[in-house]
């Protein structure tokens, strides 16, 4: 081969070396600085998501817990219907006795009726 020749194969091959070399250098930095980026511009709306997540979070426990506080209470309230079902006799006697009481006072003891039966 002649010189000129090799001298321009050789500066082909040193060319592309060369190139290859520069992007090799440059493709980490130029990913990073993407990367980087990428993450300046999503950031502020993934902490955004983040803080609302938190807060819906925050509210859901505050309305479970307003539910199992209410279920309880309605199973109290079934539960003490025994005590309710008590009350009602008790009072109905109570009224049973008030009119006994007021018929009493308003009758001579020939007209009374008789007492209630308990």
């Amino acid at each position: 081969m002649e010189e000129p020749e090799m001298q321009l194969k050789g500066k082909k091959v040193t060319d592309k070396f060369t190139e290859s070399v520069y992007v090799l250098a440059n493709e980490p930095s130029v990913a990073l600085y993407r990367l980087q980026e990428h993450v300046r511009r999503s950031l502020p709306e993934l902490a955004q998501h983040k803080a609302d997540m938190q807060r819906w979070e925050e509210q859901s426990q505050g309305a479970i817990y307003t539910v199992e506080y209410a279920c309880s209470a309605v199973k109290n309230l079934v539960d003490s219907s025994v005590y309710f079902r008590s009350v009602e006799g008790l009072l109905k006697q109570a009224i049973s006795i008030r009119d006994h009481m007021n018929a009493t006072q308003s009758h001579s003891p020939e007209e009374l009726p008789p007492p209630p039966s308990a």
